[in-house]
C-alpha cells in the first residue's frame, strides 16, 4: 500500500467543491494508493455532521482529519473573496508533525490521475514542488515579477495551488515564522506571493499536469508551440489528457469557464450532487444567454480560449 498525504485548507463555504475535488482525487487513485487526507479550518468551522465524512467509507481507500487552526490569521488581507484560510498552507508543515513531505491542494480542483508520481518526486533541498506561471510569455507577468516582487522572470514564479511540500526542510530552517511575518503584508496574491518571496530559488519545477491553471491551459491552446518548447510535447499533451484541473479564475459551480464540463463530471459522482443545484444552474446559464444582447455575446464568448492550432 502506498500512502500519499495530502492537505487542504479551506472553510464552510468552500465545503461542496472540496467534496468535489475529494471525489475526484479518490475515483482516480490505483488500487494500491491510500490518501491519508487532512482539513486545515478555522476554529469557529464545525465539520462533525459534514458530508464529506462520509468519503472514507464510499471509497475506502482513504482516512480523513480535520485540524483546527488557530487565530494567528485573524485579519490577514483578503481579497478576491478568498479567506484567510488560503495561508494556512503556510504553516502547515506545522500542524501535520506526522509527515516529512506531503502534497497540498486548494480545493478548486480536479484530479484526473493518480498522485503518486508527484508524492516520489525528490525535492532535495527545495522547500516546494509546484508549477511555473510561465512569465517568459507574458510581458505582464515580467513586468509585475520586477517591479512588484524585485527579481528576474528568469528566477521563477511558482503557483502555489498544488504544492508538494517539503515540510522537514521547511521546519529545520525556521520558514514557518518568516511566512508569518510575510504574511501581515497586504499582497494583491496573499499567499502566492509570500512563498514565492521566501522560497526564492528553493522551489523545484514541476510539469505544468500537476497544476493546469485555466491560465497555463489558455497558453497551450493558443500558444502551444510555445508551451511545447518550455515543457517538451508529451508533457503538454499529458497535462490537457490527465494534468490536474485548476480552476483558479471563473468557477465552474458559478459561471461558465473553461473545463467546466470536467468539474460537473465528478459534481455528479460526489455525495453533494443535488439535481435542483444543477437544473437551476444550466437554466439561469440559458436564460442568461437568451437575455444577453448579440455584441454582449461575442464578447462573452471571446473571454475563453479558442482553439487555434
Amino acid at each position: 500500500m502506498n500512502v500519499i498525504p495530502i492537505v487542504f485548507a479551506f472553510d464552510k463555504n468552500m465545503e461542496m467543491p472540496a467534496g468535489v475535488c475529494m471525489t475526484s482525487l479518490l475515483e482516480n487513485a490505483d488500487s494500491e494508493t491510500f490518501y491519508d487526507i487532512f482539513v486545515l479550518h478555522h476554529p469557529d468551522c464545525d465539520f462533525s455532521t459534514s458530508m464529506l465524512n462520509k468519503l472514507p467509507k464510499m471509497y475506502g481507500n482513504c482516512k480523513l482529519a480535520f485540524r483546527k487552526v488557530g487565530n494567528e490569521f485573524v485579519g490577514a488581507y483578503q481579497i478576491r473573496g478568498i479567506t484567510e484560510a488560503a495561508y494556512y498552507r503556510l504553516i502547515a508543515p506545522e500542524l501535520i508533525p506526522e509527515y516529512g513531505k506531503f502534497l497540498y491542494s486548494d480545493v478548486d480542483v480536479i484530479f484526473r490521475e493518480d498522485l503518486g508520481k508527484y508524492y516520489i518526486i525528490d525535492l532535495k533541498d527545495n522547500f516546494f514542488g509546484a508549477v511555473e506561471t510561465c512569465a517568459a510569455l507574458s510581458p505582464d507577468e515580467q513586468k509585475f515579477m520586477t517591479d512588484v516582487l524585485g527579481y528576474d522572470y528568469r528566477d521563477g514564479y511558482y503557483y502555489d495551488g498544488n504544492l508538494v511540500v517539503n515540510a522537514t526542510r521547511l521546519l529545520d530552517e525556521g520558514k514557518m515564522q518568516e511566512f508569518r511575518e510575510l504574511g501581515k503584508n497586504k499582497y494583491n496574491q496573499q499567499e502566492m506571493m509570500v512563498i514565492n518571496l521566501a522560497c526564492k530559488g528553493r522551489i523545484a519545477p514541476m510539469t505544468p499536469a500537476y497544476c493546469l491553471t485555466t491560465t497555463l491551459y489558455s497558453l497551450i491552446v493558443n500558444r502551444r508551440k510555445e508551451m511545447e518548447e518550455l515543457f517538451g510535447v508529451q508533457e503538454i499533451e499529458h497535462a490537457l489528457k490527465s494534468g490536474i484541473v485548476h480552476y483558479n479564475g471563473a468557477k465552474p459551480w458559478n459561471q461558465p469557464c473553461p473545463n467546466m464540463d470536467v468539474w460537473w463530471y465528478y459534481y455528479r459522482k460526489s455525495v453533494f450532487y443535488d439535481e435542483k443545484f444543477t437544473h437551476d444552474f444550466w437554466i439561469g446559464q440559458r436564460d442568461s444567454l437568451i437575455r444577453m444582447p448579440l455584441l454582449k455575446r461575442i464578447k462573452q464568448l471571446l473571454r475563453y480560449p479558442l482553439d487555434r492550432k
